[in-house]
């Protein structure tokens, strides 16, 4: 995909950048993201392990310092190399990490979404609370509004042309996300999806595999 970074008076700097994923049914998920451009960051990489029932965990990797970096889970909340995604965004979203409350049933452009409220669960989050709307047929996440420590509005995603692969998952090829403290953006712009490729969990998702990607 391509991350196009965007400040308050509308210059941009652009970033292309791969990410892998793979399910491990109860053990959680893992998921790897490989920066390729500019070169000043290339080979930049995260590695994120999303649990059900613990903390997650995450690994950087700066090819600069030639050595992978833990991220403690207080730090979680700070962006995510200068984009308006903190890391924290970039975890997996398992359902135990949030409490949830409905909010009803409102129009969302041509279709109408369910509102949903969640509250982070871990306390280092950077966020009192969440509103997801989702489409009401699929499911899918269109929009979600983020709330900072104060509860004051701090950011919002848009999600747009979804596409659905293998009849089974909807993917997105467009997400926004603005900061409305800052007036900061990051989009990023998603191609060429690809399902069951072989990903291994010991092999492509490991600290090691960090410094070869």
């Amino acid at each position: 995909l391509e991350m196009i970074l965007r400040d308050r008076s509308g210059r941009e700097s652009r970033r292309a950048l791969a990410i892998s994923q793979i399910e491990m049914g109860v053990s959680g998920e893992r998921l790897k993201v490989v920066f390729d451009t500019p070169v000043q960051i290339r080979g930049t990489a995260l590695l994120s392990y999303s649990y059900e029932d613990r903390p997650d965990d995450q690994w950087l990797y700066l090819p600069a310092m030639s050595r992978v970096k833990r991220i403690a889970s207080r730090n979680k909340s700070g962006p995510f190399l200068s984009s308006e995604f903190a890391f924290e965004d970039m975890m997996l979203q398992e359902l135990d990490k949030f409490s949830y409350r409905f909010e009803g049933l409102e129009p969302c452009g041509e279709a109408r979404c369910y509102q949903v409220e969640r509250r982070p669960v871990d306390p280092y989050s950077g966020y009192t609370r969440q509103v997801v709307w989702l489409e009401s047929d699929s499911l899918r996440v269109e929009r979600i509004d983020y709330f900072d420590r104060g509860n004051r509005p701090l950011k919002v995603l848009k999600v747009s042309g979804y596409r659905l692969y293998g009849e089974r998952f909807w993917k997105a090829e467009r997400m926004q996300m603005e900061n409305l403290q800052t007036g900061k953006s990051t989009e990023l712009l998603w191609r060429d999806y690809r399902f069951g490729v072989g990903l291994l969990a010991d092999r492509d998702f490991s600290t090691n595999s960090l410094a070869r990607a």
